[in-house]
């Protein structure tokens, strides 16, 4: 009996301190990071005007219809909904749109 309580206490002894030897790291210093002067917000240039309703920024808004038609790829697409640019079609809409 004396074993087992020893046993069991040893175990007990050993489990708490290790959890009480735990190393705190010091947290990373950030050096502050000079400000840059703000450059004007330049209006988006599209390559076209949007087939729908546009957003306040002249964009075209894709909530609508008319505005995800216009935005397909002319070519086909890769199982995650890319335009495959095997194609020579998507070659050419991507040569337009940059």
């Amino acid at each position: 009996m004396k074993k087992l309580l020893s046993l069991a206490l040893a175990f007990v002894l050993i489990t708490s301190t290790s959890f009480a030897q735990t190393t705190q790291t010091k947290p990373a210093v950030k050096k502050p990071v000079a400000a840059k002067p703000a450059a004007p917000a330049a209006k988006p240039v599209a390559a076209k005007p949007a087939a729908g309703p546009t957003k306040k920024d002249g964009t075209p808004d894709m909530r609508y219809k008319a505005n995800k038609e216009a935005a397909k790829p002319a070519g086909p697409l890769k199982k995650d909904g890319t335009p495959d640019m095997r194609y020579k079609a998507n070659k050419e809409a991507a040569k337009k749109k940059g």
